[in-house]
């Protein structure tokens, strides 16, 4: 391999939540690109989190990372408890010396989604929990892990959420806690961007569309092999994506020596897949939050035409 087309070799990221899903995804394409990527969660070959799923599990996610051209090592960790996360990144610097990129995937909070109930009819200890996964993880490891990764100039920090700012800032996702929980990375990357500026850092908010994860197939009864059945119960489905996508996003995100263009931007992963060239695995190049805008005033839409 070359530095060209594996222009990460040298970095060191981490990719916290990267159990499954888009946290998944991107840690295997940092992978891809060279990086040496620390993936961390709660699920482990020993222990399951409260998600409950033992299908895919941390050791494995590094396993991929290694098998994609990098170098994954699997540190479990609750993001929620702040020992554990110093442990971590004081392992990162005994270890490596350094942090170039980080990406906050922590959440989690899927089994705790309801819809259709008002704020006061909704269970508190859930919507709480879900404010504790989305949010307070994310504020405990920017701040444990930010000061590793100013130490040197250029470094690379992504809040993974749901949603741009533009579609969010106008629309309510029907559940308050879940509003809330999304729309605070969006304003954490705004934020932080600001913070980064001096020490030539770039912050932003990335959202993937509609992503395939491990849970969503599962819902649907298919496989990334057979995913499209599930278009003949919901068409929609066909502009989803594979959390390749969104992998292939960070790492173009990380490739770019001008990335501080997008600093305090929300963006999307059909957004730079545009800008960057990249497809999906299948060799497509879905644009979900376009497709969901369009179909508001144009029911008919076609997915098709979106991918």
């Amino acid at each position: 391999m070359t530095a060209e087309t594996k222009p990460l070799t040298g970095r060191i990221a981490l990719v916290a939540g990267a159990t499954r899903g888009a946290g998944r995804g991107i840690a295997v394409q940092l992978g891809a690109a060279g990086a040496t990527v620390y993936v961390t969660g709660r699920t482990t070959r020993d222990k399951v989190s409260e998600v409950g799923r033992t299908t895919e599990t941390i050791e494995e996610t590094a396993d991929l990372v290694t098998a994609a051209g990098g170098e994954g090592i699997a540190v479990p960790t609750d993001h929620l408890d702040v020992e554990q996360v110093r442990a971590l990144i004081g392992r990162i610097d005994r270890e490596q010396g350094r942090l170039d990129i980080l990406v906050n995937d922590v959440w989690g909070g899927e089994h705790l989604l309801k819809f259709g109930e008002k704020t006061w009819e909704n269970d508190l200890t859930g919507g709480l929990r879900m404010l504790e996964l989305g949010v307070k993880t994310h504020a405990i490891t920017s701040h444990t892990a930010l000061p590793l990764l100013i130490r040197h100039a250029g470094g690379l920090l992504v809040e993974v959420t749901d949603g741009t700012a533009a579609y969010n800032s106008t629309r309510y996702r029907e559940n308050l806690f879940y509003d809330l929980t999304k729309n605070a990375p969006i304003r954490m990357a705004f934020g932080l961007a600001r913070e980064l500026k001096e020490y030539g850092g770039t912050a932003v908010a990335l959202t993937p569309g509609w992503l395939r994860s491990e849970q969503m197939l599962a819902g649907f009864g298919v496989t990334e092999a057979n995913w499209r059945d599930a278009t003949a119960k919901i068409p929609d489905f066909a502009v989803a994506e594979s959390p390749v996508y969104v992998g292939r996003a960070v790492a173009a995100l990380a490739a770019d020596p001008d990335r501080e263009r997008w600093t305090g931007q929300s963006l999307s992963s059909g957004q730079l897949a545009k800008e960057y060239g990249f497809t999906d695995a299948d060799g497509s190049r879905p644009d979900a939050w376009g497709f969901i805008v369009a179909k508001e005033t144009d029911p008919d839409v076609s997915a098709d035409d979106y991918r």
